[in-house]
């Protein structure tokens, strides 16, 4: 059943697919069977559809890109059906709406009332034209989920892809080398975090352990932003992405030496940890910023002039850089300060430089 649309309007029962439309033809009743027949008139031809069946279609009446203007498709809920609305093109807009009439008036080249839009062969949508014409603007509604109908319209926003494309050469890749090689990425990660950990305790001692928690709350926030990263863009977290993550350590180990040595050289002039604390943030935070900075201009410059796996390496090294500085001052500032306040650490030898005597500093 097609329910009833307003003037200008076209409703029907759609397949959403996932690439852009490349042809609009007017569309026999589809059948469900998937063994393919011969067509039954001359320029006839049968495709495929996004959801599996077979639909038999006529010439193509146009392109999808002349028809439709590019990113104008969204999404509209009426009542509880969801709609999928797009505008027509100033030169378009008379090529549909002699297919629609076609379809409309059920001709001879249109039996069914549908209107095919064809991509690679593969029928993305074939609504039922319920107007002979349109102007400006056509929906297409069905009885689709809001994902389905979402999907619809990112297909009719982004347009045919203006180029054909040959492929020059295939290489197949067992899933096992992938699965092996982030193994061994993982892994190496994973040393490389625990040596420097080791090294760190030679100079920092028991803070050692204050960077080691701030490394789990870095490690929870970047696992957190790469989920949202690969819900909401196309950018997953790749084997390039774990090698930024894993080059990303050592700027964020970096951070914590530059203020750890700015609190030792305040320890150094007599000062107690207590009132050290707060005075060495303060004077290294704009150091680790600029350093941090440059790591994250770096990553943006090869974000935008690279392809490829090297975008995931710099996109994921710079999150991390960003997620280093938000740890840096909501973590470990405030934590050193509740530390320093105790004034346990000023009665021992922290940093390997002494004790600093009951009521000294500043």
């Amino acid at each position: 059943t097609t329910p009833s649309s307003a003037p200008g309007r076209t409703t029907a029962s759609s397949t959403p697919g996932s690439t852009p439309p490349a042809t609009t033809s007017p569309a026999s009743t589809p059948t469900e069977t998937a063994a393919p027949v011969d067509p039954v008139a001359a320029g006839t031809e049968l495709l495929q559809q996004a959801d599996g069946g077979q639909c038999l279609v006529g010439p193509p009446g146009a392109a999808g890109d002349e028809v439709f203007a590019k990113n104008s498709a969204k999404v509209d809920l009426n009542g509880a059906q969801f709609i999928v609305a797009v505008d027509l093109t100033a030169t378009g807009e008379a090529a549909w709406n002699e297919l629609a009439l076609a379809c409309n008036t059920q001709a001879e080249t249109c039996p069914s009332k549908q209107l095919a839009i064809v991509l690679d062969d593969i029928i993305q949508s074939a609504p039922v034209v319920n107007e002979p014409q349109f102007s400006g603007s056509v929906s297409i509604s069905g009885d689709f989920s809001r994902d389905e109908a979402e999907a619809l319209a990112r297909v009719l926003n982004r347009g045919a892809f203006p180029v054909q494309v040959t492929p020059q050469s295939v290489q197949t890749v067992s899933p096992t080398l992938g699965e092996d090689s982030l193994r061994a990425s993982v892994l190496a990660g994973i040393g490389g975090v625990v040596l420097v950990l080791l090294l760190l305790v030679v100079f920092y001692r028991r803070l050692t352990l204050l960077i080691l928690a701030g490394m789990v709350v870095w490690g929870m926030l970047i696992f957190s932003t790469s989920a949202i990263v690969s819900q909401t863009t196309n950018y997953t977290l790749t084997l390039a992405g774990v090698t930024g993550i894993i080059v990303s350590v050592g700027v964020t180990v970096d951070s914590y030496v530059v203020y750890f040595e700015r609190l030792k050289d305040e320890i150094r002039h007599g000062r107690t940890f207590r009132n050290s604390a707060t005075r060495a943030f303060k004077a290294s935070w704009r150091t680790i910023v600029a350093a941090d900075l440059v790591s994250v201009i770096a990553a943006a410059v090869l974000f935008l002039l690279s392809v490829g796996s090297v975008r995931g390496f710099a996109l994921y090294l710079g999150i991390t850089t960003l997620c280093d500085l938000v740890v840096l001052f909501f973590f470990t500032r405030p934590a050193v300060a509740l530390l320093a306040a105790t004034g346990r650490l000023d009665r021992r030898d922290t940093f390997g430089i002494g004790v600093i005597p009951s009521g000294g500093g500043r």
